[in-house]
């Protein structure tokens, strides 16, 4: 189960996760779809349902934080997150975050 709001939660029967990653500017049209993406390649390269899901979650979470530093909440747009996601590929690949 995943819950949004200002921060998500994620959980199953035995593990609880919570992510404070992620702003106010997400929720735009689009965002769930770049999320449903961001969890389908994680599933697709191996990754467990539920580790896609909780790191699918922190990426967007750090991929919406990535673009609000450059867009106002109240402009930003799925894209965004896209290209914010790049941004934090590259750091967690150079070790930054």
């Amino acid at each position: 189960m995943r819950l949004q709001g200002c921060s998500h939660s994620h959980s199953n029967t035995k593990n609880r996760y919570l992510n404070l990653t992620g702003n106010s500017g997400m929720a735009t049209g689009g965002s769930g779809d770049v999320l449903t993406g961001v969890i389908a390649s994680l599933a697709a390269q191996g990754l467990s349902a539920e580790r896609a899901a909780v790191l699918g979650v922190w990426l967007h979470g750090a991929a919406g934080d990535e673009a609000a530093k450059e867009k106002s909440p109240y402009s930003m747009i799925a894209r965004d997150l896209a290209d914010g996601l790049s941004k934090v590929l590259i750091q967690i690949s150079r070790k930054k975050v």
